[in-house]
């Protein structure tokens, strides 16, 4: 994470993405809460992704709320919510994916596994 201008911030991985962050409402960038919020919904997507694909197709979209009280500086829960079409599935199917994706998903996605445990996060200033 490297300051760009005034509370403009870019986080950039070793693989050459990068991504703007900001406070709530500068242009063309993600808040800290809205990239932790993307990055629990994306977990469960990724982890979920292969076992929805080869049993309903196309169409996975995850979300993951923003709640908390107004003004609040910490969130209350963090809801992600995975959506597909089962449409074409008879109940022994779906309650058999169901239980496969949230299997997967509380065993395996990191993001939303480390915000269960509320681990410490420590921080470094450059006396320390």
């Amino acid at each position: 994470m490297r300051r760009v201008g005034e509370h403009d911030f870019v986080a950039e991985n070793g693989r050459g993405a990068s991504v703007r962050v900001g406070r709530k409402g500068a242009e063309g960038a993600f808040t800290p809460v809205e990239l932790l919020l993307a990055a629990a919904a994306g977990c469960a997507a990724v982890t979920a992704e292969t076992l929805v694909t080869r049993r309903v197709g196309e169409g996975l979209a995850a979300r993951a709320d923003d709640v908390r009280p107004e003004g609040a500086h910490e969130l209350h829960e963090v809801p992600v919510t995975l959506d597909y079409d089962v449409s074409a599935l008879d109940e022994g199917q779906r309650a058999a994916l169901e239980a496969a994706v949230r299997r997967a998903v509380e065993q395996l996605c990191t993001v939303t596994r480390t915000l269960k445990q509320a681990p410490p996060t420590p921080l470094h200033l450059p006396g320390d």
